[in-house]
């Protein structure tokens, strides 16, 4: 009858930098670190329990021991994950598979996933879908790198959504924090980097041309969302996207001046991370400290809570399916 409060799992890239430090006091280990996995149950890359009976547990075991916490779900896995991104340069250009594509070549889950921009520099941009009309114009247009006539390029500022749906080519660029949530995998197809080489190998780094191809949705249609905002006690709730748009996830934002009493809601539990500012949980008579780039699970047992303080949140939870 306890939050699962987690602690995240870091990770190096070629584009990160120090901001996962700076933005939420992370302890993050030295080098270009560019993600913060804060609520991930995926393989080895799994953030870890850190109060209460559970802790030092991996979210994936303690969902494999105790599904009872997550309402006795369906998914043999975790089928969620949240994470911190710095991007301080450009990521690579790239596209994820759906659930049947990934399982028939890659054994894994697919990948649709969202972003929530925390921090733009000004000018900042996305890498956002293509041009191309056909699958042989996009094949064309990619092995004559003619990447300035094929991505599209997207203005972003602070407090945008995006979803990017499975088979979207996408990136983020240089000068961009997000939080990004999105189905439990890290099957990702490279399609442009750039011409960067990693200094480790002194190697540019793989590309996945013909699976990019393969798995690319030909035209780019933008997904059409229904945000729906909503005041409730001394709530906003943002709903940014749900099925049956979203069939893998819904995902909340939530503004909080004073007080929330909310709850599960048919929900079988809720991922939660504090995103700006500083409040309280208060549930059974216990009360406990949020701040931010705090990170909790909200079990199935816990159906009636109270947030109360000044803070930004994001909240999902899974889809129908899951």
């Amino acid at each position: 009858m306890e939050p699962i409060f987690l602690t995240p799992y870091f990770r190096p890239k070629i584009w990160g930098g120090r901001k996962l430090k700076t933005i939420f006091n992370y302890d993050i280990p030295e080098g270009q670190i560019g993600e913060a996995w804060v609520i991930s149950g995926y393989k080895d890359d799994a953030s870890t329990v850190e109060t209460g009976d559970l802790k030092s547990k991996s979210l994936r075991t303690v969902y494999h021991e105790h599904p009872e916490l997550f309402g006795n779900p369906k998914s043999k896995e975790f089928p969620l994950l949240v994470k911190f991104l710095d991007a301080n340069d450009n990521l690579s250009v790239q596209v994820h598979p759906d659930d049947e594509y990934a399982r028939k070549v890659e054994n894994d889950s697919g990948k649709t996933e969202s972003w929530y921009v925390l921090q733009a520099d000004p000018g900042s941009y996305l890498i956002y879908g293509h041009n191309a009309k056909s699958r042989a114009e996009l094949a064309d247009m990619i092995n004559k790198g003619e990447w300035d006539k094929l991505l599209r390029k997207v203005p972003v500022k602070k407090g945008d959504f995006f979803y990017v749906p499975a088979g979207t080519i996408h990136a983020l660029t240089k000068g961009i924090v997000v939080i990004e949530t999105q189905q439990s995998s890290d099957v990702t197809y490279r399609l442009y980097d750039y011409d960067r080489v990693d200094q480790k190998t002194g190697q540019k780094r793989e590309l996945h041309t013909q699976k990019s191809i393969d798995v690319t949705t030909v035209p780019h249609v933008d997904p059409k969302l229904n945000v729906q905002v909503k005041k409730e006690q001394d709530a906003v709730i943002k709903t940014l996207v749900c099925p049956p748009v979203s069939p893998h996830f819904y995902l909340w934002q939530i503004t909080l001046d004073g007080k929330w009493e909310t709850g599960l809601n048919d929900k079988p539990y809720l991922l939660v991370t504090v995103i700006e500012g500083s409040g309280k949980l208060e549930v059974n008579s216990k009360i406990y400290d949020l701040n931010i780039g705090t990170n909790l699970i909200i079990p199935n047992q816990m159906k009636n809570f109270t947030f109360t303080g000044k803070m930004k949140m994001v909240i999902s939870a899974p889809g129908n399916d899951d």
